[in-house]
């Protein structure tokens, strides 16, 4: 299962990511997001689990938790909407013609 873990500051580490979440099962990717231009952390980052279960109990423990005084949010992963997205389900305000 994909993790998005977000409100991290921005001195989080990928390390400190996988650390976090690691007591809770088998973490196979834990990734800090980076602007690509500038290598500046995005405030986020997407952990993997191998274990669906192991992964619900990180989730349910860890959010709303201080991390450097500041609570995270952490849930499961959705996909990424793209402007494609928008315009494929109604346009950008959602709403078909009635």
């Amino acid at each position: 299962m994909m993790i998005y873990a977000g409100n991290l500051d921005y001195a989080v580490t990928s390390d400190e990511l996988r650390a976090l979440f690691e007591p809770f099962g088998t973490v196979t990717l834990a990734e800090v997001q980076v602007k690509s231009r500038t290598g500046q952390s995005r405030g986020f980052g997407m952990i993997e689990m191998q274990n669906d279960e192991e992964a619900r109990a990180a989730i349910a423990a860890l959010n709303g938790t201080n991390v450097r005084d500041r609570p995270l949010t952490v849930n499961e992963s959705r996909p990424r909407r793209t402007v494609r997205d928008l315009y494929a389900s109604g346009g950008w305000y959602g709403g078909g013609v009635g």
